[in-house]
């Protein structure tokens, strides 16, 4: 006997606990938009523009990221991120801050020597005052020689800077890629199917962003491009678990008329079920896995992406098929079955509907009986 996770004939009422779950993604949507109000947005550097430093201890250093973002901190930059890079055997570590960090801070807890900080305070004077870059020098200067007398002799591997421009850039860009792609899969959807599933699916897409990134800034996680990357990997599964319901959508709707569409609709998720379990369950294993052995580097991508298959895989149940109910309710058509399965089945299926419907009247009972008279009619007069 083959194994079944959802048995056949299930039939779990979606449709009409549609209001509650609406209510539910609404509360998600308003609450995101309360902290996003009250606590903002928080940008990584590759938006708001910062530094990034890569720095490698000498063979043999005890040193662990703790015990480097304690030194960064003495020195002025609180909300440093820092992480491993590299190889576990090699003592290699990237440091990101953000413009800000740093230059209103004094960092008198920074360890440095006399000297050190004589040297520092005659390249601030030859560099009259410093500027922006001559600011980010210093700040990168003061903490090797910081990490050097804390924890060890390290060398400064890489140092790059994002100026606020073009963090600036990078958002607006990251906003017209979201815009285009949801174009795109509008349009998509309206020549796949018809243009009444369309909304559906934007909606639910949207849903699925907006719930994400407000997830984000209820726990105050930053924004970067690894999140926006997994935003538009969000787009791209959501749609296809849609997609899969959808064209079940279109099967049934073939052989049922739309008068009964919110059974139509229930039966569809019903018969997918199993399938949207199966494809989100080892998907979401896949994006775990990255999570917890993936290391820093790559856990912001995962935690997205695991908040967007649990969001995505709900919303295709719950959002995208109810919308299409709804949309057919207020703004379809009233039909009789026969013009609906017409308009709804391929023109054989259609073909086949009216007939059947046909078949049970008197009248044409009594010409098709004519008609098979008319063979003899036509041998008399031979």
């Amino acid at each position: 006997m083959p194994f079944e996770l959802i048995p056949t004939g299930t039939h779990f009422d979606f449709i009409g606990k549609r209001r509650i779950y609406a209510a539910l993604s609404i509360a998600l949507i308003v609450a995101s938009g309360v902290a996003v109000a009250v606590n903002g947005i928080k940008m990584g550097i590759d938006f708001q523009g910062g530094t990034e430093m890569q720095v490698l201890f000498a063979p043999g250093t005890q040193v662990d990221e703790g015990a480097i973002r304690l030194v960064v901190g003495a020195c002025g930059i609180p909300e440093a991120s820092v992480v491993r890079y590299g190889d576990t055997e090699v003592a290699e570590y990237l440091i990101r801050f953000r413009s800000d960090a740093g230059s209103s801070a004094s960092g008198e807890d920074c360890r440095l020597t006399p000297d050190q900080r004589a040297e520092l305070a005659r390249a601030r004077e030859a560099g009259g005052g410093g500027g922006d870059e001559g600011e980010k020098g210093e700040t990168i200067d003061k903490l090797s020689y910081a990490l050097g007398n804390s924890i060890g002799a390290l060398t400064v591997q890489r140092v790059e800077f994002v100026g606020p421009r073009v963090g600036e850039e990078l958002r607006s860009s990251a906003i017209r890629s979201l815009g285009v792609a949801t174009l795109l899969i509008l349009l998509y959807i309206a020549a796949r199917f018809s243009a009444r599933f369309a909304p559906g699916a934007i909606i639910a897409l949207v849903h699925d962003v907006l719930i994400t990134a407000g997830i984000f800034v209820i726990f105050g996680l930053e924004f970067d491009l690894r999140v926006l990357a997994a935003l538009l990997a969000i787009i791209g599964y959501s749609l296809n678990d849609t997609i899969i319901i959808y064209d079940r959508i279109r099967e049934n709707m073939a052989i049922r008329t739309t008068v009964d569409l919110a059974d139509v609709l229930n039966q569809s998720v019903n018969q997918t079920l199993a399938r949207t379990i199966l494809t989100s369950g080892t998907t979401l294993i896949a994006v775990l896995a990255l999570w917890a052995l993936g290391g820093e580097v790559i856990r912001p991508f995962a935690i997205a992406m695991t908040i967007g298959i649990v969001v995505g895989t709900y919303s295709s149940i719950f959002i995208a098929s109810p919308t299409l109910l709804l949309l057919e309710d207020r703004y379809g058509r009233p039909q009789s079955p026969a013009s609906a399965t017409s308009a709804a089945a391929p023109p054989s299926d259609a073909a086949f509907t009216v007939r059947k419907d046909a078949a049970p009247r008197g009248p044409r009972g009594k010409d098709a009986g004519r008609k098979k008279k008319r063979p003899s009619a036509g041998k008399k007069r031979g």
